[in-house]
């Protein structure tokens, strides 16, 4: 293949759909961990209804990264609800959930049952898991309903990206009694969830799926049909008798004796039973000569495949270096039978797995006293020396080491990378130049976590927890802890200080999460606190979602009064909202969020526990809420004339907001505000600078398409050549910015590849860094005759280190972070940069810190890589569309047009197309970033005017401030 024209898509039945990916039996189709799971339930409702039986799903949990958007996308498809009958309750908290998973298994006496059995799912991250460990350990013990089925999805963050610890459940689920499996990929997901269910059925155990960052953020092809799988349940015999689970009811204590004599004895020999009559575990490739054989389960068994191909040994080399390997679906309990075939004949066994030797330990039980067992090595290698890594994540690039340890001296192996001194050249200056997450434009924390002078805060779980990650004195804390726990650190420290008192900052998703206990503990200690409770009206950390069984904030103060607050105070940005008919609690007082310190102060003086409310909407979601007509638009816009701004960088300090922009000017550092992430908070005015103007706009043109001139034709481009293969897989690698929509470029690359036929594996990582920090996007395109011919090839997600083919650099600050510049290889990394400068958290607060601009970042990136083509996104977007929205489609049009995508461009117009936002625009930025390639002049002349012409409405006020045609509006508040 020499030009992507050649390559045509394969022929389908329909026009391609999105909805595909819930539809039973659909294939192929790009699917997330996530999604996964919605098309579990709907595979397992087709099955069950093949089988004469009409079941339901109900699904309860709590939200929680890397399962944070599993309720969302749940409740986004009404046919889940429709046509397959999933019952989704969110619950107030994990523990909750998984009881009210527990009810959903248990029949009534009296009355009649609607179906003849319910699925039911439990999910949560790892903490989570703690949690409600003695909710599902009791449900677990007295079995499940034969014809229902219990799932336990749990979220393992072992890289603790979003997480306050790192996450590893199954030893956590092994000790609640629970079997494990670990799913790869969404694939896997999908059946060895359909796999679960037949478990839980035939042994009456909730089963628990393992689903690690990489799954659940990743994004896979789907290339089966689920309807095809064989499910064995084997027939037990059970002290000479043939056995049948059936279900037990706690009905009084003394049944769990029964009922943990029945788990231990036939339940869990049907465990064993069913492991051994199925494929969860493969021996997959295997020589019969073997010396080394290395087992590993779920997704680090794909990190171990692709480190072994990055270090050139692929299928056929691993046969002729007599390395035999097995993937493990049930790591609890492990199956003797595969791990008898992987053992036979080795003189060493290694086993990969992530934080603690839990595998290991049952690899050498079930080895012990085997006739020639081989040297088991895991955690610790020959000599007792450290081996396979036990913190943080296991990726490819992390295990090549290892491995070579093990295979240096016994197998050719390609030589390691060499040194990258070249990157050493441009180092770049310290602080600022550090993208980190950070508070949304207008975010309610940005005024709400600051403490009065004196005084000592504690934080928490939440939004609110990125003050740990800033540097501004008045908002740090001294220390976080688990979520719910807010303040009761508190009562034991408080005996044994002279300090008189502390806030307490929790959100109000965590408060009724399981926050409200710990105030209750403190009034109940008589301890002398003040909760900051930061009510944004909605769970903003992971997806915007209602607190469950949440209350409004009078009634709040009522519940608050009622359990011994001492005093409480409601500071709102909108007090008028409340009008004379809200019911507060006697003593309450409503003030503005202008008073906040006045407030602080005066609670802090009261002995006991006290409650400040600090009452402001989420902004990034009251801007959605704006979008949608469901809140009123805000009317007042605030601009910098230039020419009177000194940029002393006081309105930054005030606000902490990344809309209050620096920029460099002729006349030296100035301040910008950027209309397009503006949220209208306008605390940037609490400087009283004479350089801002307010400008009142009409509401009824706020939402009106922007007249700007329209943007030129776009001139053909050329057809770019492309790589003459994919290697054995076409690497690309995007890094940007939080919430600028990376994520999206990069499901329609993959949406895009699977038009052309091509098998895809993604990753997102996002985590934290969705909140305006780092984000970056892999993207693995392979030939599915090339996954046939040598399935390690490319087995992991992951672009590993110097792999990658195309870079698309969205941000280069993230960009040229050492630990993403290290997926380039010189002579073979295509960059696509967009020069554009977007000022990071620390910028906007400390006025002395500077960006270092595109030259020395640009020289990073091409000391890296191969070539390098640079524009800047931003301004050629504005210029050419009058908005900055469609800029990643521009960098995007620019990698394909210099090769680095191997794709139709018309499969990337389809791809844009079904996913249906500014299809015009978008499909327009994708054309003309193709011309910044194929015909420079022609892009910059169309784009000369970006300077002149304005982003949106604001802008083009600003423009007119700037060049003297209004006055300041001295005064004017939204």
């Amino acid at each position: 293949m020499t030009d992507t024209a050649e390559r045509t898509a394969p022929a389908g039945g329909h026009a391609p759909d999105l909805a595909d990916r819930y539809r039973a039996g659909a294939h192929p189709v790009l699917l997330t961990g996530v999604q996964a799971v919605a098309r579990l339930l709907v595979e397992q409702h087709a099955r069950d209804a093949r089988a004469g039986l009409r079941t339901a799903s109900f699904v309860s949990g709590y939200q929680g990264s890397p399962l944070a958007g599993l309720d969302r996308t749940l409740a986004a498809v009404p046919e889940l609800r429709t046509r397959h009958d999933v019952h989704l309750v969110p619950a107030v908290n994990e523990e909750l959930g998984a009881t009210a998973v527990w009810g959903s298994q248990t029949e009534l006496p009296t009355g009649r049952r609607s179906h003849d059995g319910v699925v039911g799912v439990w999910y949560g991250k790892g903490p989570g898991l703690d949690r409600a460990g003695d909710a599902i350990r009791h449900a677990s013990m007295y079995g499940v309903h034969p014809r229902g089925g219990v799932l336990a999805l749990v979220g393992d963050d072992p890289a603790s990206k979003s997480s306050t610890v790192p996450c590893a459940s199954e030893r956590t689920l092994a000790a609640y009694g629970l079997p494990v499996l670990f799913p790869r990929d969404a694939a896997e997901l999908v059946v060895l969830g359909l796999h679960g269910v037949a478990l839980s059925r035939a042994s009456g155990c909730w089963v628990g799926i393992k689903v690690v960052s990489d799954v659940a953020d990743g994004l896979f092809t789907l290339d089966l049909d689920p309807a095809g799988l064989r499910i064995r349940v084997p027939e037990l015999q059970w002290e000479g008798r043939p056995w049948t689970y059936a279900q037990r009811r706690m009905a009084a204590p003394p049944d769990s004796l029964l009922a943990e004599a029945d788990l231990l004895g036939p339940r869990w020999a049907a465990v064993e039973a069913y492991g051994a009559a199925n494929p969860l575990d493969e021996v997959v490739v295997d020589p019969t000569d073997a010396w080394l054989g290395i087992a590993a389960a779920g997704s680090t068994f794909d990190a171990v495949r692709q480190a072994l191909a990055d270090l050139g040994l692929g299928d056929g080399d691993l046969h002729r270096a007599g390395i035999r390997l097995l993937r493990i679906g049930m790591p609890y309990p492990l199956g003797r039978t595969a791990l008898t075939r992987l053992a036979r004949g080795l003189e060493q066994l290694l086993v990969v797995e992530e934080k603690s030797a839990f595998v290991e330990q049952q690899v050498r039980d079930l080895l012990y006293g085997s006739a020639r067992a081989p040297l088991v090595w895991g955690r610790r290698g020959p000599g007792g020396r450290p081996l396979v890594p036990a913190g943080g994540a296991l990726s490819a690039d992390r295990l090549t080491g290892p491995l070579r340890t093990l295979l240096r001296g016994r197998v050719e192996l390609a030589p390691p990378p060499a040194p990258r001194t070249a990157l050493t050249l441009t180092p770049l200056p310290a602080g600022g130049a550090v993208r980190t997450p950070y508070f949304c434009s207008g975010c309610p924390h940005n005024r709400s976590t600051v403490l009065p002078e004196g005084s000592l805060g504690a934080g928490g779980i939440g939004c609110h927890t990125m003050v740990t990650l800033s540097s501004r004195a008045g908002a740090q804390v001294t220390g976080l802890t688990q979520m719910g726990g807010e303040g009761a650190q508190w009562i034991g420290q408080a005996p044994f200080t002279d300090v008189p008192h502390v806030f307490q900052n929790v959100g109000d998703g965590t408060f009724f999460h399981s926050g409200q206990l710990a105030v209750q503990a403190c009034v109940a200690a008589g301890v002398n606190i003040t909760y900051k409770l930061l009510f944004n009206h909605v769970v903003a950390m992971t997806g915007a979602q209602d607190a469950t069984g949440g209350l409004d904030v009078p009634a709040l103060t009522r519940k608050l009064h009622a359990e011994g607050v001492a005093r409480t105070i409601v500071c709102a940005d909108e007090p008028d909202r409340y009008g004379r008919s809200a019911r507060f609690a006697p003593g309450t007082l409503l003030w503005h969020r202008d008073r906040l310190d006045e407030a602080q102060r005066l609670l802090r003086g009261v002995p006991g526990v006290t409650v400040l409310v600090y009452d402001q909407v989420c902004a990034a979601e009251a801007r959605r809420l704006r979008k949608r007509g469901l809140l009123p638009e805000r009317t007042t816009r605030v601009v910098v004339n230039e020419a009177v701004c000194e940029g002393c960088g006081d309105c930054g300090r005030k606000s902490n907001c990344l809309s209050v922009q620096p920029v460099d000017t002729e006349f030296g550092r100035r301040t910008r505000i950027d209309q397009t992430s503006c949220n209208t908070d306008l605390t940037c005015l609490q400087g009283d600078c004479p350089s801002f103007v307010t400008v009142t706009v009409d509401p009824a043109r706020a939402h009106r398409p922007r007249a700007v001139p329209e943007a030129p034709a776009v001139p053909g481009a050329p057809v770019p050549v492309l790589h003459p293969d994919l290697h054995p897989a076409h690497d690309v690698f995007l890094a940007g910015i939080g919430g600028t929509g990376i994520v999206t470029v990069n499901a329609v690359l993959a949406q895009a590849a699977l038009l052309d036929g091509l098998r895809c594996a993604g990753l997102d990582q996002t985590g934290l860094s969705q909140k305006a920090g780092p984000v970056t996007s892999h993207l693995r395109l392979s030939d599915p005759r090339a996954a046939q011919r040598d399935p390690g090839a490319v087995a992991a997600n992951r672009v590993s280190a110097g792999h990658a083919d195309a870079l698309l650099a969205f941000d280069l600050l993230v960009a040229t972070d050492a630990r993403h510049l290290a997926v380039a290889a010189p002579g073979r990394t295509v960059a696509v940069a967009s020069t554009s400068r977007t000022p990071t958290g620390e910028m906007v607060h400390d006025a002395a810190l500077r960006h270092p601009g595109a030259g020395p970042l640009l020289e990073r990136l091409a000391a890296a890589g191969a070539r390098v083509h640079a524009l800047d996104a931003l301004a050629a977007s504005a210029a050419l569309f009058g908005t900055t929205a469609v800029a990643n489609l521009l960098v995007v049009g620019a990698a394909f047009q210099d090769g680095g995508l191997p794709l139709r461009a018309a499969s990337v117009e389809e791809a844009i197309r079904l996913n249906g936002v500014e299809v015009a625009a978008n499909v327009a930025a994708f054309r003309w970033g193709r011309v910044a390639v194929a015909d420079p002049a022609a892009f910059a002349a169309a784009t000369a005017t970006a300077h002149r012409r304005p982003a949106d409405g604001a802008d083009l006020l600003a423009g007119r401030v700037l060049a003297g045609e209004t006055r300041r509006l001295a005064g004017v508040r939204a």
